[in-house]
């Protein structure tokens, strides 16, 4: 018989206590870092390479750079996964060590618009090179 009313072998309290249980939801969070992680892997080392051809290059071969459809492509999705790879390290960080709900909820909303934003505006600043039109050299 166990010491507790209802409980079966060793389990204790906190285990079946109502509402604090597995909520089952952070697989998927967990996941999408792993991925964004992997994902970043490759286009940092491209990202490297584009920068490191381009060191010594005027601002005219920049432009055209990053004009060229694969490498506006390969800047807006790094870009892209970085911002989501921050921000969902960030939430983790503020749900972890934040523990006022209201300073806790004020912050992620905070980091998810700042993320979106940066996020948009190199995009916009990828899209506005590529479709300008800037000639190849």
């Amino acid at each position: 018989m166990s010491a507790y009313p209802g409980q079966q072998g060793l389990r204790t309290p906190l285990k079946v206590a109502r509402g604090n249980g597995s909520s089952k939801t952070g697989v998927h969070h967990w996941w999408l870092q792993r991925v964004t992680a992997v994902a970043l892997i490759p286009l940092s080392i491209w990202f490297l390479f584009l920068v490191g051809g381009l060191l010594h290059a005027g601002y005219p071969m920049v432009l055209a750079a990053i004009a060229q459809p694969v490498h506006a492509i390969f800047l807006i999705v790094l870009s892209a996964c970085l911002f989501w790879h921050g921000a969902l390290g960030l939430q983790v960080i503020i749900e972890d060590y934040v523990h006022t709900r209201w300073l806790e909820l004020t912050l992620e909303v905070a980091l998810r618009f700042g993320a979106t934003l940066g996020a948009l505006a190199c995009v916009m600043a990828v899209l506005s090179v590529w479709l300008t039109g800037t000639s190849y050299y």
